[in-house]
């Protein structure tokens, strides 16, 4: 589909760490970050935290809701809805958030 080196990494959910996951990915997944590789939890790498939920935040708070199914629903509609072009800028920017972290030695860059 692309050509474009890429590499795989899990967040850390449990699931994610199972012997039987480690063992699938070592088998399918080319590239992928092993458990013992996978750097300390860094809000600062992880897009979700450092952009898309505020992204999400913005449009799904605007106005207030009187129930959290009304919630939940302007929020799938913002995730269905988000352009492409916020991912593209927030995946583009990931490379200069992971230098500045090691230039910080691991510590927090915001």
């Amino acid at each position: 589909m692309y050509d474009v080196e890429w590499v795989y990494q899990q967040d850390s959910a449990p699931s994610h760490k199972v012997k039987a996951t480690q063992r699938w990915l070592r088998e399918n997944v080319p590239n992928f970050i092993t458990v013992a590789e996978w750097p300390p939890y860094s809000p600062d790498l992880n897009p979700l935290d450092y952009s898309i939920w505020s992204y999400i935040e913005s449009i799904a708070c605007a106005k207030p809701h009187e129930s959290v199914k009304s919630l939940k629903r302007v929020i799938k509609k913002a995730w269905d809805e988000m352009p492409d072009e916020v991912v593209k800028r927030v995946v583009d920017s990931w490379p200069g958030r992971f230098q500045a972290c090691v230039d910080a030695q691991g510590g927090y860059i915001e």
